[in-house]
């Protein structure tokens, strides 16, 4: 078996996640809070909604500050000449080979939270599906996207 990739994702992918996670917990978060003013006008016990705010400061902490260090960890990449080799998952570890000929076309994209870490995401692009990886400072994005693309092309010679 191969060894895992070398390359690691920008450690303010971090941070990134982070932010992203507490802005989508902001629904739940409302809708614990309302359940407490629902309260008034169903004739329900308080229970359930001191039950719903329990449940969310576990899931808040483990979705905002344990899940995107350990995602941190598990993205890698690595690139060569005839492949790229992608390795990403939390419970279930994936390793995946995208080759060289395969692929169609690379792109950068960034959100308004990777751009104030100065991240980009690259994906990449085959018949079959899109690959992607993530949180990448810009520049290296930028880099390995040109790159990606140059070692992607064929001559008509090596048909």
């Amino acid at each position: 078996m191969r060894e895992a990739p070398k390359n690691r994702i920008a450690k303010d992918a971090i941070k990134a996640w982070r932010l992203s996670a507490a802005l989508v917990m902001l629904v739940p978060w409302g809708l614990a809070i309302a359940s407490f003013f629902l309260v008034h006008f169903i004739e329900v016990t308080y229970w359930y909604s001191i039950s719903a705010v329990a449940l969310l400061i576990v899931v808040t902490y483990f979705m905002v500050v344990i899940v995107p260090k350990i995602r941190w960890r598990r993205w890698r990449y690595e690139l060569f000449e005839q492949e790229i080799y992608i390795q990403h998952g939390i419970l279930v570890v994936s390793r995946t080979l995208v080759p060289m000929i395969r692929v169609q076309h690379v792109d950068t994209k960034q959100g308004p939270i990777l751009k104030r870490y100065r991240l980009s995401n690259l994906t990449i692009s085959t018949a079959a599906t899109v690959h992607e990886i993530p949180a990448l400072p810009e520049k290296e994005a930028a880099d390995l996207r040109d790159q990606i693309s140059e070692l992607a092309r064929v001559d008509e010679d090596d048909v």
